[in-house]
Protein backbone atom coordinates (compact mmCIF):
# COMPACT_ATOMS: atom_id res chain seq x y z
CA UNK A 1 0.00 0.00 0.00
CA UNK A 2 1.49 3.36 -1.07
CA UNK A 3 -1.13 5.73 0.33
CA UNK A 4 -2.82 5.95 3.70
CA UNK A 5 -6.40 7.03 4.24
CA UNK A 6 -6.57 10.79 4.76
CA UNK A 7 -7.49 10.85 8.45
CA UNK A 8 -8.79 14.45 8.33
CA UNK A 9 -11.34 13.75 5.60
CA UNK A 10 -12.29 15.86 2.57
CA UNK A 11 -15.07 18.03 3.94
CA UNK A 12 -15.56 21.71 3.14
CA UNK A 13 -14.56 22.50 6.72
CA UNK A 14 -11.29 20.62 6.26
CA UNK A 15 -10.57 22.62 3.11
CA UNK A 16 -11.18 25.81 5.09
CA UNK A 17 -8.87 24.59 7.86
CA UNK A 18 -6.07 23.96 5.38
CA UNK A 19 -6.55 27.41 3.92
CA UNK A 20 -6.45 28.99 7.41
CA UNK A 21 -3.27 27.08 8.17
CA UNK A 22 -1.53 28.13 4.97
CA UNK A 23 -2.50 31.78 5.32
CA UNK A 24 -1.51 31.98 8.98
CA UNK A 25 1.87 30.29 8.52
CA UNK A 26 2.94 31.87 5.23
CA UNK A 27 5.83 33.87 6.67
CA UNK A 28 7.03 31.14 9.03
CA UNK A 29 7.08 28.30 6.52
CA UNK A 30 7.41 29.84 3.07
CA UNK A 31 9.33 33.11 3.24
CA UNK A 32 12.58 31.39 2.18
CA UNK A 33 11.09 29.27 -0.62
CA UNK A 34 11.42 31.24 -3.84
CA UNK A 35 12.37 29.88 -7.25
CA UNK A 36 14.04 31.79 -10.12
CA UNK A 37 12.10 32.79 -13.21
CA UNK A 38 11.98 29.98 -15.73
CA UNK A 39 12.45 27.27 -13.10
CA UNK A 40 10.45 24.11 -13.59
CA UNK A 41 8.87 23.28 -10.23
CA UNK A 42 6.83 20.21 -9.28
CA UNK A 43 4.46 20.49 -6.34
CA UNK A 44 3.91 16.87 -5.37
CA UNK A 45 0.56 16.53 -3.62
CA UNK A 46 -1.10 19.93 -3.91
CA UNK A 47 -4.34 18.98 -2.14
CA UNK A 48 -6.88 21.80 -2.38
CA UNK A 49 -4.24 24.36 -3.35
CA UNK A 50 -3.70 26.07 0.00
CA UNK A 51 0.08 25.95 -0.42
CA UNK A 52 -0.05 26.32 -4.21
CA UNK A 53 -1.24 29.91 -4.03
CA UNK A 54 1.67 30.87 -1.77
CA UNK A 55 4.19 28.94 -3.86
CA UNK A 56 3.05 30.62 -7.07
CA UNK A 57 2.96 34.13 -5.60
CA UNK A 58 6.44 33.73 -4.14
CA UNK A 59 7.82 32.60 -7.51
CA UNK A 60 5.72 34.32 -10.21
CA UNK A 61 8.24 33.60 -12.95
CA UNK A 62 8.53 29.87 -12.23
CA UNK A 63 6.64 27.23 -14.20
CA UNK A 64 4.80 25.20 -11.56
CA UNK A 65 3.18 21.82 -12.13
CA UNK A 66 0.92 20.79 -9.25
CA UNK A 67 -0.24 17.19 -9.01
CA UNK A 68 -2.65 15.33 -6.76
CA UNK A 69 -4.33 11.94 -6.87
CA UNK A 70 -7.76 13.31 -5.88
CA UNK A 71 -9.84 14.79 -8.74
CA UNK A 72 -11.98 16.73 -6.25
CA UNK A 73 -8.92 18.24 -4.57
CA UNK A 74 -7.53 19.22 -7.96
CA UNK A 75 -10.80 20.90 -8.89
CA UNK A 76 -10.77 22.94 -5.69
CA UNK A 77 -7.10 23.77 -6.10
CA UNK A 78 -7.56 25.04 -9.64
CA UNK A 79 -10.58 27.12 -8.62
CA UNK A 80 -8.61 28.67 -5.76
CA UNK A 81 -5.57 29.46 -7.90
CA UNK A 82 -7.57 30.90 -10.81
CA UNK A 83 -9.61 33.06 -8.42
CA UNK A 84 -6.34 34.67 -7.35
CA UNK A 85 -5.46 35.49 -10.95
CA UNK A 86 -2.46 33.16 -10.90
CA UNK A 87 -1.41 31.86 -14.32
CA UNK A 88 1.93 30.10 -13.77
CA UNK A 89 0.45 26.84 -12.43
CA UNK A 90 -0.58 23.77 -14.42
CA UNK A 91 -2.63 21.07 -12.68
CA UNK A 92 -2.39 17.36 -13.47
CA UNK A 93 -3.82 14.25 -11.89
CA UNK A 94 -1.12 11.86 -10.82
CA UNK A 95 0.05 9.25 -8.34
CA UNK A 96 3.19 10.40 -6.54
CA UNK A 97 4.66 6.90 -6.93
CA UNK A 98 4.17 6.70 -10.71
CA UNK A 99 4.22 10.21 -12.13
CA UNK A 100 3.96 10.74 -15.89
CA UNK A 101 7.21 12.72 -16.20
CA UNK A 102 10.58 11.80 -17.62
CA UNK A 103 13.91 11.91 -15.79
CA UNK A 104 15.21 15.39 -14.91
CA UNK A 105 11.91 17.05 -15.88
CA UNK A 106 12.13 19.56 -13.02
CA UNK A 107 14.61 21.92 -11.43
CA UNK A 108 12.93 21.77 -8.04
CA UNK A 109 10.34 19.69 -6.17
CA UNK A 110 8.14 20.98 -3.33
CA UNK A 111 6.33 18.64 -0.92
CA UNK A 112 4.23 20.05 1.93
CA UNK A 113 2.13 18.09 4.45
CA UNK A 114 2.12 14.99 2.24
CA UNK A 115 4.62 12.51 3.73
CA UNK A 116 2.67 12.27 6.99
CA UNK A 117 -0.10 10.48 5.08
CA UNK A 118 2.11 7.89 3.33
CA UNK A 119 2.98 4.43 4.66
CA UNK A 120 6.38 4.62 2.93
CA UNK A 121 7.61 8.22 2.89
CA UNK A 122 11.21 7.25 2.11
CA UNK A 123 10.09 5.50 -1.07
CA UNK A 124 8.08 8.57 -2.02
CA UNK A 125 11.12 10.81 -1.66
CA UNK A 126 13.29 8.34 -3.58
CA UNK A 127 10.76 8.14 -6.42
CA UNK A 128 10.86 11.92 -6.82
CA UNK A 129 14.65 12.20 -6.98
CA UNK A 130 15.09 11.01 -10.61
CA UNK A 131 12.65 13.71 -11.74
CA UNK A 132 15.02 16.45 -10.53
CA UNK A 133 17.93 17.65 -12.67
CA UNK A 134 21.40 17.18 -11.13
CA UNK A 135 21.97 20.01 -8.70
CA UNK A 136 18.25 20.69 -8.37
CA UNK A 137 16.54 20.71 -5.00
CA UNK A 138 13.71 19.25 -3.00
CA UNK A 139 11.91 21.11 -0.20
CA UNK A 140 9.80 19.19 2.31
CA UNK A 141 7.64 20.62 5.11
CA UNK A 142 5.95 18.52 7.80
CA UNK A 143 4.52 19.00 11.27
CA UNK A 144 4.99 16.87 14.38
CA UNK A 145 2.05 16.54 16.74
CA UNK A 146 4.36 15.34 19.49
CA UNK A 147 5.78 18.87 19.60
CA UNK A 148 2.52 20.42 20.85
CA UNK A 149 2.65 21.80 24.37
CA UNK A 150 0.61 24.47 26.04
CA UNK A 151 -0.49 26.33 29.16
CA UNK A 152 -2.67 25.60 31.03
CA UNK A 153 -1.59 22.01 30.50
CA UNK A 154 -4.28 19.33 30.25
CA UNK A 155 -3.93 15.56 30.36
CA UNK A 156 -7.26 15.31 28.56
CA UNK A 157 -6.15 17.56 25.71
CA UNK A 158 -2.91 15.60 25.39
CA UNK A 159 -4.95 12.39 25.21
CA UNK A 160 -7.15 13.81 22.44
CA UNK A 161 -4.03 14.74 20.46
CA UNK A 162 -2.74 11.22 21.01
CA UNK A 163 -6.01 9.86 19.60
CA UNK A 164 -5.33 11.75 16.38
CA UNK A 165 -1.74 10.44 16.29
CA UNK A 166 -2.92 6.86 16.86
CA UNK A 167 -5.71 7.07 14.27
CA UNK A 168 -3.31 8.43 11.67
CA UNK A 169 -0.84 5.64 12.42
CA UNK A 170 -3.57 3.03 12.07
CA UNK A 171 -4.47 4.54 8.70
CA UNK A 172 -0.87 4.08 7.58
CA UNK A 173 0.45 7.58 8.20
CA UNK A 174 2.71 9.24 10.74
CA UNK A 175 1.69 12.43 12.57
CA UNK A 176 5.13 12.56 14.21
CA UNK A 177 7.09 12.58 10.97
CA UNK A 178 8.58 16.06 11.30
CA UNK A 179 11.40 14.79 13.52
CA UNK A 180 12.31 12.20 10.86
CA UNK A 181 12.86 14.50 7.87
CA UNK A 182 16.66 14.49 8.04
CA UNK A 183 17.15 10.70 8.04
CA UNK A 184 14.38 10.27 5.47
CA UNK A 185 15.95 12.68 2.98
CA UNK A 186 19.43 11.23 3.48
CA UNK A 187 18.27 7.63 3.10
CA UNK A 188 16.35 8.60 -0.07
CA UNK A 189 19.64 9.65 -1.68
CA UNK A 190 19.64 13.45 -1.34
CA UNK A 191 22.81 15.36 -0.50
CA UNK A 192 23.45 18.63 1.35
CA UNK A 193 20.42 17.87 3.53
CA UNK A 194 19.47 20.52 6.05
CA UNK A 195 16.45 20.65 8.33
CA UNK A 196 15.28 23.67 10.29
CA UNK A 197 12.62 23.70 13.03
CA UNK A 198 9.94 26.37 12.67
CA UNK A 199 8.19 26.84 16.01
CA UNK A 200 4.82 28.52 16.27
CA UNK A 201 4.56 30.34 19.58
CA UNK A 202 1.14 31.78 20.42
CA UNK A 203 -0.02 33.98 23.27
CA UNK A 204 -2.57 36.77 23.69
CA UNK A 205 -0.18 39.31 22.19
CA UNK A 206 -0.51 37.51 18.84
CA UNK A 207 -4.28 37.48 18.19
CA UNK A 208 -3.94 36.47 14.54
CA UNK A 209 -2.14 33.29 15.58
CA UNK A 210 -4.54 32.66 18.46
CA UNK A 211 -7.42 32.43 16.02
CA UNK A 212 -5.68 31.36 12.81
CA UNK A 213 -3.47 28.66 14.28
CA UNK A 214 -4.44 27.52 17.79
CA UNK A 215 -8.19 27.67 17.24
CA UNK A 216 -8.85 27.33 13.49
CA UNK A 217 -5.91 25.09 12.57
CA UNK A 218 -4.71 22.87 15.40
CA UNK A 219 -7.78 22.58 17.62
CA UNK A 220 -10.03 22.18 14.57
CA UNK A 221 -7.75 19.42 13.27
CA UNK A 222 -7.90 17.49 16.54
CA UNK A 223 -11.66 17.94 16.86
CA UNK A 224 -12.04 16.66 13.30
CA UNK A 225 -11.51 13.08 14.51
CA UNK A 226 -14.05 13.43 17.34
CA UNK A 227 -16.64 11.08 15.83
CA UNK A 228 -14.13 8.33 15.11
CA UNK A 229 -12.35 8.60 18.46
CA UNK A 230 -15.59 8.45 20.45
CA UNK A 231 -17.03 5.74 18.23
CA UNK A 232 -13.94 3.64 18.76
CA UNK A 233 -14.16 4.07 22.52
CA UNK A 234 -10.83 5.92 22.70
CA UNK A 235 -12.48 8.64 24.82
CA UNK A 236 -15.98 9.30 26.09
CA UNK A 237 -18.02 12.13 24.62
CA UNK A 238 -17.78 14.15 27.84
CA UNK A 239 -14.03 13.62 28.10
CA UNK A 240 -13.55 14.64 24.48
CA UNK A 241 -15.58 17.81 24.84
CA UNK A 242 -13.62 18.75 27.97
CA UNK A 243 -10.34 18.12 26.10
CA UNK A 244 -11.37 20.48 23.30
CA UNK A 245 -12.51 23.04 25.87
CA UNK A 246 -9.07 22.78 27.46
CA UNK A 247 -7.40 23.46 24.09
CA UNK A 248 -9.72 26.42 23.63
CA UNK A 249 -8.66 27.65 27.07
CA UNK A 250 -5.15 28.19 25.70
CA UNK A 251 -6.69 30.81 23.38
CA UNK A 252 -7.85 32.92 26.30
CA UNK A 253 -5.81 35.59 28.13
CA UNK A 254 -2.99 33.87 29.98
CA UNK A 255 -3.00 30.90 27.61
CA UNK A 256 0.05 29.83 25.58
CA UNK A 257 0.35 27.33 22.73
CA UNK A 258 3.49 26.01 21.00
CA UNK A 259 3.96 23.71 18.00
CA UNK A 260 6.94 22.93 15.77
CA UNK A 261 7.05 22.36 12.04
CA UNK A 262 10.15 21.05 10.27
CA UNK A 263 11.41 22.23 6.88
CA UNK A 264 13.97 20.12 5.07
CA UNK A 265 15.91 20.73 1.87
CA UNK A 266 18.18 18.50 -0.14
CA UNK A 267 20.01 18.36 -3.46
CA UNK A 268 19.64 15.76 -6.21
CA UNK A 269 23.19 14.66 -6.96
CA UNK A 270 24.38 14.17 -10.51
Amino acid sequence: MDRADYVHGYSEREAERLNDQARTLTSLLHNDTRYPAGSRVLEAGCGTGAQTVILAKNSPGAEITSIDISPESLRRAEERVRSEGIENVTFRAGDLFSLPFGPQSFDHVFVCFVLEHLPNPRRALASLRPLIRPGGTITVIEGDHGSAYFHPDSAGAQKAIRCLVDLQREAGGNALIGRELYPLLVSAGYTDVQVSPRMVYVDASRPALVDGFTRQTFTAMVDGVKKTAIGRGMMTKDAWEQAIADLERTCEPGGVFCYTFFKGTGTAAG
